[in-house]
């Protein structure tokens, strides 16, 4: 039956974290103990995003075509596109912003110093531009904050390496989950167990019992391997129950509504630390407006559906947000209609203990970015720094409390302490 719960995990495109040493082992009956928060979840607007129909509007020189300088709407320090008459469908710029601008903060003028998409995708999710082996923002935090939660780091695509720190876990369905969570019954079906209650809790204790028992004994590091990947697939089998209660009976029809609701289900139970959400066809080189009209609507509706049901599930202020793409999308149009790669672009953050209401940085009248100053965080076209991915990095690293953790150390970002964003987060 453990061969058959291992064998559904891989199916489903799960990974589970398990430990291969009997220590590590006798640490794996920690993962009954739900992990509490806060949960990071990081948003990817695959494909590079046209932040002037976003939060960084440029009404002049022929940046865009669907409204003028005039037409820039703002709220409190926000000023954004207005997109109500041209939005197909997701929620409009003007209702986002009335939702979420209290909440938001707004980063704009980030350099990514590339404009190609393998590259800039590692770059922005990993603050590292010129390794493969760094891991992304989310992979670590759960690494360093909860690695014994049976899918600590949940991935729907985009760039999502690891570090070989913790596993990455892929459930790409709602009933995938649930058949996961109830690996013990048919089918995920918990009206046809393969063994009642008094089988499996003897199950359990004779499983605990041997590990015990073999944790100091001498064993070939096969068979020390095997015994402990079978006994942390008890002990996760039995905390993914939890999950069951937290999925919705409906399922969303919308990309990042689904993914959303198997992130939530999994925070809620105290099994999952972070989550990277993603949707692609950002890479508009035909028809500009058309596409991004379409997906920027359905990228903020995705946002606003994660913050509700979060909200409905009482764990909205324990959310950490970010939100971000791996590039922008050129100033000007080509013959198509549509905009190139641009390697300046924007971010945006919001939930626990972010301050909301606030932008920093900019770009200028050409959509090029403004240098500021990090100690002041104003911009300083003469003296400043030219914010890139790896100083967000450092200060979301900050913002976690794992810049000195052991294995953030492994990775340094290079970033000079005269460089450090300083109050970042407000």
């Amino acid at each position: 039956m453990r061969r058959d719960f291992l064998k559904l995990c891989g199916l489903a495109g799960l990974g589970l974290a398990v430990p291969f040493r009997a220590r590590e082992a006798r640490a794996a009956e920690k993962k009954d103990e739900p992990y509490a928060g806060p949960y990071y979840v990081v948003f990817n607007a695959s494909g590079g995003w046209d932040t002037t129909y976003l939060m960084d509007p440029k009404g002049v020189n022929g940046i865009n075509r669907l409204y003028k300088e005039g037409d820039v709407l703002t709220k409190g320090a926000h000023a954004y596109a207005p997109n109500k008459k041209d939005a197909k469908g997701g929620m409009c710029n003007e209702d986002f912003y009335a939702e979420f601008g209290a909440e938001l903060f707004t980063f704009n003028g980030l350099d990514y110093s590339v404009n190609n998409h393998s590259p800039g995708a590692r770059y922005m999710a990993t603050g590292k531009l010129d390794s493969l082996a760094y891991p992304t923002f989310p992979a670590l935090v759960a690494a360093c904050r909860g690695p014994d939660c049976p899918i600590a780091f949940l991935t729907f695509g985009n760039y999502s390496a690891t570090g070989n720190l913790v596993a990455m876990s892929r459930v790409p369905y709602l009933p995938s989950l649930k058949k996961i969570a109830l690996a013990d019954a048919v089918e995920g079906n918990e009206r046809s167990p393969y063994h009642d209650k008094f089988a499996l809790d003897r199950i359990e204790e004779a499983l605990r019992e041997q590990n015990a028992a073999a944790a100091n004994a001498p064993r070939l590091p096969r068979a020390e391997r095997g015994e402990n990947m079978l006994y942390a697939a008890q002990v996760s089998s039995k905390a993914l129950q939890r999950v069951t209660q937290y999925i919705p009976a409906q399922i969303p029809k919308e990309r990042l509504g689904q993914q959303a609701e198997i992130a939530l289900a999994s925070f809620k139970a105290g099994v999952c630390v972070s989550a990277n959400l993603t949707i692609g066809q950002f890479d508009s080189h035909a028809n500009n407006d058309a596409d991004q009209m379409k997906l920027i609507p359905e990228f903020l509706a995705g946002i606003a559906y994660l913050m509700r049901r979060a909200g409905e599930l009482k764990i909205r202020e324990q959310l950490v947000v970010v939100v971000q793409s791996e590039m922008g999308r050129t100033p000007d149009y080509n013959a198509g209609n549509g905009k190139d790669h641009w390697s300046i672009g924007s971010a945006m953050f919001l939930g626990r203990g972010i301050k909301g209401n606030r932008v920093i940085g900019a770009t200028d009248a050409k959509q090029f970015a403004v240098p500021l100053d990090p100690a002041t965080l104003k911009l300083d076209k003469e003296k400043g720094v030219r914010v890139r991915p790896e100083h967000v990095h450092e200060a979301l690293r900050e913002y976690a409390g794992i810049t000195d953790h052991p294995l953030a150390k492994k990775f340094p970002l290079g970033v000079a302490e005269k460089e450090r964003l300083r109050g970042f987060w407000g």
